[in-house]
């Protein structure tokens, strides 16, 4: 990270980003050539142990790709808010993010599909849901076990802030 005063380690603080984000950006390896798509996620953290659930059509080109190439990357971010100045240096966006990589797997077992649903519903929703077999055989869950991961938030200039007041 090449901005150091920008960088957040608190926990409870990465975990907020993550449950205000409602779209993380998959980067997927296809040979030589990235492939991003964004998806709807759902997430656990355990003991600062990160998982990402999304899901999908039961075919497409990402599974495609992941078949062949189970690394990942992603980006998350929230608190988007660009703001501007008199000269163009001045110019720029407030934003939190969490950026990271992993190991994705399509997920095969019914029960853990459910599961892995019911946790995406709940970070998008805030509600709980509950899916039968039926249900999770229409669509394809990928589960992300995070290996890395880094949070940072440009807040917007206190000078604006005083501005707009």
């Amino acid at each position: 990270m090449t901005k150091r005063e920008r960088e957040i380690t608190d926990p409870e603080m990465i975990l907020d980003f993550l449950n205000r984000g409602k779209i993380i950006h998959l980067g997927l390896c296809d040979g030589d050539q990235p492939y991003v798509v964004p998806m709807n996620y759902g997430f656990t953290m355990e003991e600062e142990e990160l998982t990402f659930y999304v899901h999908g059509a039961v075919k497409g080109y990402k599974y495609e790709v992941l078949e062949k190439n189970p690394k990942v990357s992603f980006s998350i971010e929230c608190d988007v808010n660009p703001f501007s100045g008199k000269i163009a240096c001045q110019y720029g966006t407030s934003y939190s993010s969490v950026l990271g990589k992993g190991i994705a797997r399509i997920v095969e077992d019914p029960q853990e599909k459910m599961n892995a649903l019911t946790i995406l519903m709940k970070t998008q929703t805030g509600r709980d849901f509950e899916f039968t077999e039926k249900l999770v055989s229409i669509v394809n869950v990928i589960e992300i076990k995070v290996s890395e991961y880094s949070a940072k938030q440009r807040p917007f200039p206190e000078k604006m802030k005083k501005e707009q007041d």
